[in-house]
């Protein structure tokens, strides 16, 4: 099953990616990761589809506290095993481009140029093992990483930030799932986004899923929900990726 979601509109993407939980785990929840995911683009979409000019951590923790809301009488929203999800957000505004990103679920930019810039928030990559005692421990912790869960205050963790519109011609809005053909497969960010503008976002996983059929090392696990969304702007973009 695949718990990652996408979610668009005229000037905004959002790609949500599930955390698969570790088997036997008791989150203290009655709902699944899929329902969590839902729900959070069901309160993410309606300020961003209306406009609204709040900052991006608030429209997350917002939607954090209102999915809490709907459940917290059925379920322990202190269980940190409680279901979550990365969270990779990007709003176009007349002037700027502003990016939200939580845990590992990158967004890139292409400049007219064909320069290459990469907003990440590694800090998941970091964890030194990943038993389920430790990211227990680490969750949402200081010490640790942050993702959509319970806390809404999680979203003022997120790696967040605008950069001039001018600079922004092309953007790609990936899970882990598909940006590890950069992080872990070995090649160019610029390739990356070459593959999306050039061939599309159904090209990248395909070749993602080759590596991951090949790979002799895994590391985590083989296989993971791959999701890609390329936005362009039409009145930046030359359609030359540039580069290759």
């Amino acid at each position: 099953m695949n718990e990652d979601l996408v979610l668009t509109g005229p000037d905004f993407a959002v790609v949500f990616d599930g955390a698969t939980p570790f088997p036997g785990i008791d989150s203290g929840c009655r709902h699944t990761v899929a329902w969590l995911v839902g729900r959070l683009a069901r309160y993410v979409a309606p300020p961003l589809l209306t406009a609204s000019t709040a900052p991006l951590a608030d429209v997350l923790a917002e939607s954090i506290a209102a999915v809490g809301a709907e459940h917290t009488h059925t379920c322990d929203l202190t269980n940190r095993d409680s279901p979550s999800s990365t969270v990779a957000m990007v709003r176009v505004r007349p002037d700027c481009v502003e990016h939200l990103v939580l845990a590992d679920s990158p967004v890139v930019y292409r400049a007219p140029e064909h320069a290459v810039t990469v907003h990440s928030d590694d800090r998941l990559e970091q964890l030194p093992e990943r038993t389920v005692e430790s990211v227990r421990r680490l969750r949402n912790a200081p010490d640790g990483f942050w993702v959509a869960s319970t806390d809404p205050s999680a979203a003022y963790e997120a790696v967040t930030g605008a950069t001039d519109r001018g600079e922004v011609a092309a953007i790609g809005v990936l899970s882990d799932g598909a940006s590890r053909y950069a992080e872990h497969y070995g090649r160019s960010w610029d390739d990356l986004m070459t593959v999306l503008t050039t061939e599309g976002p159904a090209a990248l996983i395909r070749r993602v899923r080759a590596y991951d059929e090949a790979a002799e090392t895994i590391r985590w696990k083989r296989y993971d929900d791959a999701t890609a969304v390329v936005l362009y702007d039409s009145g930046r973009y030359d359609g030359n990726p540039g580069g290759r």
